[in-house]
């Protein structure tokens, strides 16, 4: 299957979600793997692991009475097929990790949403890792239920990755799923 050409290293990419920001709007930054991401060698990459940070205001504090005007939830998702500005739903192929932090204003609370699709794929094993064969990566953010508080707030993901060689068959079949999941 997929043979590693590097050891792990980090990327990230920050949506930034401007004070007052009304629920239910998404915003979309995008991540560029073209210098790791070869059709001629079969070079793709293997995400390992997904992590999202949420940090308000000029201090990147994460206070949660400072990140929403009430109570509400921010939503996160990474896909390697381009969504624009909107949420895919959990059964798309192109999926590759989502997550929520549900706030509580009133009482100063922050929870992390239970999220089923698994975020991290087991670095121990490059088979239990989300293949990438495209060169970008989408990261959308957004708040639901209410407006984004007086301040800025930041959605980051850290995203643990590994380039690796695949054999012809494994590159086809990874590009014919994502390019089947995008119709």
């Amino acid at each position: 299957m997929a043979e590693a050409k590097t050891g792990s290293f980090y990327l990230t990419e920050t949506v930034t979600l401007p004070a007052a920001t009304a629920g239910g709007t998404r915003i979309q930054g995008s991540i560029d793997l073209g210098a790791y991401v070869n059709v001629a060698t079969g070079q793709a990459i293997a995400v390992e692991s997904v992590d999202f940070v949420y940090q308000s205001s000029s201090i990147f504090g994460n206070s949660p009475d400072q990140m929403l005007a009430a109570n509400g939830a921010i939503s996160v998702q990474l896909t390697d097929l381009n969504p624009g500005t909107a949420m895919v739903r959990a059964d798309d192929a192109s999926l590759i990790a989502s997550g929520g932090l549900v706030l509580d204003v009133v009482n100063n609370v922050a929870s992390n949403e239970v999220d089923l699709y698994p975020d991290n794929f087991g670095p121990s094993k490059l088979s239990e890792a989300f293949m990438v064969v495209n060169d970008t990566l989408y990261l959308c953010a957004g708040p639901n239920s209410a407006n984004v508080s007086g301040s800025a707030l930041y959605v980051t993901a850290r995203i643990k990755f590994r380039v690796v060689k695949l054999g012809t068959k494994d590159w086809m079949a990874i590009a014919i799923q994502s390019t089947a999941s995008d119709n």
